[in-house]
């Protein structure tokens, strides 16, 4: 005969359950990437000849100077500060975890509660997030910006 499950027994089988799904959402290194800044010539950047290294993001003329982009299939925003000066961060607010959504007057912005983060280095421009946003490494192969 099969007694009823308990209260107990329910949230011990559920945080079990939990624990067993988050193995692995851990920490997926992003903090410890850093930002590139490379040159779309590739003459004197870091950028190796090889273009078949990383995952190919979208194309250098895809970043407008002065604002960004941002790839949210994969969570990244590619900005370029400056003419030719290319960086990647995170597209996750810090905040609570939305996906950043606009990119627009100097800043990376967050629909859920109004973070802004600066294009130049990810830190915060505008709260509720406290936090900057989690650098990438990107390189520019020719025309093509590449996730590293």
């Amino acid at each position: 005969m099969t007694q009823p499950a308990t209260r107990r027994t329910l949230l011990a089988t559920g945080a079990a359950t939990l624990a067993v799904c988050c193995v692995g959402c851990g920490d997926d290194g992003d903090s410890s990437s850093a930002a590139a800044s490379t040159s779309p010539s590739g003459g004197s950047s870091s950028a190796s000849s090889d273009s078949g290294d990383g995952q190919a993001l979208g194309s250098v003329s895809e970043i407008p100077e002065g604002g960004g982009k941002i790839f949210a299939a994969e969570k990244v925003v590619v900005t370029q500060p400056e003419k030719g000066e290319y960086k990647a961060f995170s597209a996750i607010c810090t905040h609570q975890g939305c996906t950043l959504n606009k990119v627009a007057d100097g800043t990376v912005d967050c629909p859920c509660h109004g973070s802004k983060f600066r294009i130049s280095d990810g830190s915060v421009a505008h709260g509720p997030a406290t936090e900057p946003l989690a650098a990438k490494e990107i390189m520019v192969h020719g025309n093509t910006v590449h996730l590293s």
